[in-house]
């Protein structure tokens, strides 16, 4: 027994980091989220499975290969929402930087929006923020949300203030779904997103907050919500909900990364 322990080489401790730094990360993508106790159920047989291996169990360890070898492909249908999170996060890493880094994962930047296109979307949220107007506006970053786009009416205009307040005019057709910037230019609207499922948004929030907190989960998108209920503005990045955003707030942080 003793022989397992002795043995260990830089290498072997240097794995060790690494795995264990695979499973924080797995961790941070489905905390809160409803396949958290599978994954919890399937890191404790693998567990298992690593101490019958060391113990030379030969029954229980091939019974336990083999459940591992075919329940990958369940793995992959269960966390597919997990795993294209994180394959989107390292692609939209590497096409900004060349590189992958921890910071390089959290990092983008929008797509050429001009500084009188982000006045436009903070004098609109104001507008719409006093009438207490519902709106959901998702701001492109490295990608260019392609998919998401044809989901909804293409228009391909430029960003104006009134152009996004009656949009999301109440008795506007296209009011219901998100509009989408990129390029800076309005290139949809009426656009259907993914609605997080995540246990730790607070049930007072309705479907326009947990589409914009979606959207930020599988994208690296920057989301803007304006109340209907309240009129309050609130921002979506990286899966994470501000809420009560004052105009100057979002006008600086969509200033800010218009210059990066």
């Amino acid at each position: 027994m003793t022989e397992l322990f002795i043995h260990l080489k830089f290498l072997d401790l240097l794995d060790i980091f690494f795995v264990a730094i695979l499973f924080y990360e797995l961790y941070g993508l489905v905390r809160g989220t409803v396949t958290f106790s599978i994954f919890l159920g399937i890191f404790i047989v693998f567990m298992v499975w690593i101490v019958v291996r060391a113990l030379k169990m030969e029954l229980l360890g091939s019974i336990l290969s083999n459940l591992f070898g075919v329940g990958m492909i369940a793995i992959i249908v269960v966390f597919q929402q997990e795993i294209r999170r994180f394959l989107l996060m390292l692609g939209n890493s590497y096409r900004n930087n060349k590189k992958i880094s921890i910071g390089s994962l959290i990092a983008g930047q929008f797509r050429n929006i001009s500084p009188s296109g982000i006045k436009s979307i903070v004098d609109a949220c104001i507008q719409m923020s006093k009438s207490r107007t519902g709106a959901l506006i998702v701001i492109a970053r490295a990608n260019e949300l392609k998919e998401y786009v044809r989901t909804g009416e293409f228009i391909d205009a430029e960003i104006r203030t009134d152009l996004i307040s009656s949009i999301f005019f109440k008795n506007s057709p296209l009011h219901d779904g998100a509009c989408i910037v990129t390029s800076n230019r309005i290139q949809a609207v009426r656009c259907i997103l993914p609605v997080s499922s995540s246990q730790e948004i607070s049930p007072a929030l309705g479907l326009r907050h947990r589409a914009a907190i979606g959207m930020s989960e599988v994208t690296d998108a920057f989301t803007i919500v304006v109340s209907e209920e309240t009129g309050r503005i609130s921002i979506t990045e990286n899966g994470k909900l501000m809420e009560n955003v004052s105009p100057d707030e979002l006008f600086r942080m969509l200033q800010s990364e218009e210059k990066n």
